[in-house]
Parts: C-alpha cells; structure tokens; sequence
C-alpha cells in the first residue's frame, strides 16, 4: 500500500475517531453510575488510554504494517493470540460503526433514524472507497467544526448572562450514585468505587479509537517516528477536549441533570443558549458520529485485509486495486456488515459488544508490549497498568454486555479451532 499519510493526517485521523459520537452520549449513563465522581472515572480512564496508547505506539514503531495489535499479538505471542486481538477488534469496531450510524440517524433525523443510519453507512463506505487521503480531508473539517461548536457552549456557560443557567464549581463534584455499579458481574464484591470503574468502562468507549492510526501503518510516511506521536498528541488533545466538556455539562446541569438527559451536551447548551439554539449541538453531534463511523470503517477494513493475508478470512478480502492501492474488498465486506448489524441490533447492544471487544483487544496489545520490556524503558510499568486496567474495566461493564461479548470470542474461538489454528499464518509467515 502506499505511504501517503504525514504527521498531520495521522493525527487528524486519532482525533477524528476519538472525538465522536462519544463526547456527546457518554455523559448521562457515566453520571447514573459514578454521579459527582464522573471526573476521577474519566481520569481513570485517561489512565488506562494512555498505557494503551504508549504500548500501542511502541508496538507500531517495531511493525509498521496494517493491522495494528492483530500483527502485534501475532509477532509477540504467537498466531492464537493475534488471531484474538483481530477477531475482538472487527467484532467490536463492527458494532461500534453501526453505534456510530445508530447515533447519526437518532440526532439528524429522529423520525426515521434507522433509514438515516442506513445511508449514513453507504455514504462513508463509498467516500472510503475513493481513497484514504479524501476520508482525512473530511475528517479535518469534522474535527474543526465539533471543536468549534464544543468550544463554544463551554465559553457561553462561563460567560455573564443576565438570564439563563451558568457554570457552577458546586455543581461538578459529588457523591456516588444511588445506582451506582449495579448490574455487573463484580455487583456481589460490594466495592465502595464500583460506580466510578463502571463509569470508567463506559467512558472508555469515548477514547477508543487512538489505535486507528496503528493499523493504517502501512500507509504512514516514516511509520517509526510518526506514529508513536501523533497517537500520543492525539490522545492528550482529546484528553483535554473531554475535561472541558465534563466540566462544563456537569458545572451547569450537575451530576443529577446529566444522568437524567438523553443528550447532556445538547441540554448544556439549550441551557446558555437558549431552547432555540439546541438544534446546532444537535447537528454538530450527527456530524461528529459520522466522522467517528469513516475513520472506524477504515480502521475495520485495515485489520480485516491484514487477516485475510494470514488466511483468518478469505484471500480475496486482501486484494488492494487503483492507482492508490485501496482495498475496496475489505471496505465493501465492512460495510455489508455494519449494514446488517443497524437492520437488526439496537443501540444498546452495539455498544456493549464494542466496549467489550475493544477492551480485550487493548489487553492483547500491552500483553504484547510487555514482551518488550528489555528494549523499552517503561515496557515493565506501563503494559502491566495497561492490561490490569483493560480486563477490570471490562468486567465492569453491564452483564449483558460481558455475557453477550464473550458468546461472540468463544465463538470466534471455536472458528479458529475448527480451521487448524495458526495453519493460515504460519503458511504465510
């Protein structure tokens, strides 16, 4: 594949997969859970991004290639746990793309959300399909307007107004929820920070996403020194985009406001705006989600070709075609399958399944680093949190979720037990 992506466009495509669909959706079921404590559950979850991040950056300095921890997991630990990492991660990104499609239909055309996820799917598997460089392009200017607009609400809350709700310190911190951490599989421990980690596993969810400029390695101009910084410029960019938005939904709703709204940041600004002025967050929140949705979709169809290579899927979803070497198999067999899971699945499910998937590929991928550890100056600490952090926020997340997850692993599992194990990848290593 060709190297056509600098510095810039790596980040701009971090930043357009983290600041999503999630920025906007997160707020309400992390403040049911860890209620005046939503911010300590974001830093936690900065916490374990950022071990992800800096094992996902040491990893894609040694292998450069597409696929991301499905190459990592299969260089470090052997083919099984290679297999893994991909199968959670097409698995999990195909249920987050169809979230993402979901939550453009639900804020652009309530009235009839699922048609409008539907096109939203083809829209961005057709522009994917004219080349990576036009999807950064689009993705520069969705960046740009969510920054904007976010921007915006947090400037008017702090601004004087004669009428209306400000910001208020009182309003940020609190106590835990009355619900807090109930409905998961730890709920019988009885631990006194359950509602923050359940809080952390869903706010994850709006962080993920740093790893896509990994598995665009072979499309990276100077992979080993491009890569690692612009995944950490773009996950402490973000980082600091989500405390200025919890601080100010939290500052002017509270703890109790956001939990009880369906869109919080939508909310904020009708509360400094003013009513009339909701429909520009409203929009701005569809644009984001299908900025999240073209640059998930990439990142599936990356992975998706680089198992194919290794015969974990059909020869003929590797097949890159044009002047520009797309790989328009894989990004056509994505988008049928985000396709079907918007006819048939619900929001709620899909985020589940993806919050599940992503967290056990993020566990693969600092196990990985963690064979580095000789090489790397923080490959004893940082791998370790890393890992740690992955599987108890994993297990944090609703039992739905977890049970759900772990029926589509197993089942991947089985797929792989039945085909001979690692014979595809050892055949082509």
């Amino acid at each position: 594949m060709r190297r056509t992506l600098g510095l810039g466009d790596a980040v701009t495509i971090g930043l357009g997969s983290m600041i999503g669909a999630g920025v906007f959706a997160v707020w309400a079921p992390a403040a049911a859970s860890a209620g005046g404590l939503v911010l300590v559950a974001l830093l936690l979850a900065a916490v374990v991004a950022v071990c992800n991040a800096l094992s996902s950056a040491a990893l894609a300095a040694r292998y450069p290639s597409a696929g991301g921890t499905y190459v990592y997991g299969r260089e470090r630990l052997g083919p099984f746990w290679g297999y893994l990492a991909g199968w959670c991660f097409v698995i999990g990104k195909t249920a987050s793309c169809a979230a993402m499609a979901m939550v453009v239909g639900a804020y652009l055309v309530p009235d009839a959300a699922r048609l409008a996820a539907v096109a939203a799917v083809i829209l961005v598997t057709a522009l994917n399909l004219m080349g990576v460089q036009r999807s950064v392009s689009a993705s520069k200017v969705i960046v740009s307007v969510v920054g904007c607009a976010l921007l915006g609400v947090g400037l008017s809350a702090l601004w004087p107004r004669a009428e209306g709700m400000r910001w208020r310190a009182d309003h940020v911190l609190g106590p835990l929820g009355p619900g807090a951490g109930e409905g998961t599989v730890l709920s019988g421990l009885d631990l006194p920070w359950l509602g923050v980690l359940q809080a952390a596993g869903l706010l994850f969810f709006a962080f993920a996403g740093y790893a896509r400029i990994a598995t665009l390695g072979e499309e990276v101009r100077e992979p080993e020194r491009v890569i690692p910084r612009a995944v950490v410029i773009a996950l402490g960019a973000v980082l600091v985009v989500y405390l200025f938005v919890g601080l100010t939904v939290l500052g002017v709703l509270g703890p109790e406001g956001a939990a009880a709204s369906e869109a919080p940041v939508a909310a904020t600004a009708a509360a400094v705006w003013g009513p009339g002025w909701a429909w520009v967050i409203r929009i701005v929140a569809g644009l984001a989600a299908l900025g999240a949705l073209l640059n998930l979709v990439l990142g599936i169809s990356r992975t998706s070709l680089a198992m194919a290579r290794d015969g974990h899927l059909p020869k003929v979803v590797a097949t890159v075609a044009g002047p520009d070497a797309i790989p328009r198999v894989a990004e056509l067999v994505v988008g049928v399958a985000v396709l079907i899971v918007v006819l048939f699945a619900d929001l709620r499910g899909a985020i589940g399944f993806s919050s599940f998937g992503v967290l056990l590929y993020y566990a693969v991928a600092n196990a990985s680093a963690f064979t580095l550890r000789h090489e790397w100056k923080l490959g004893g600490v940082v791998p370790v949190v890393g890992l740690v952090g992955c599987l108890l926020l994993a297990v944090s997340l609703p039992v739905g979720s977890v049970l759900g997850g772990a029926v589509l692993v197993l089942a991947g599992i089985a797929a792989y037990a039945v085909r001979g194990g690692g014979r595809g990848a050892r055949a082509t290593a």
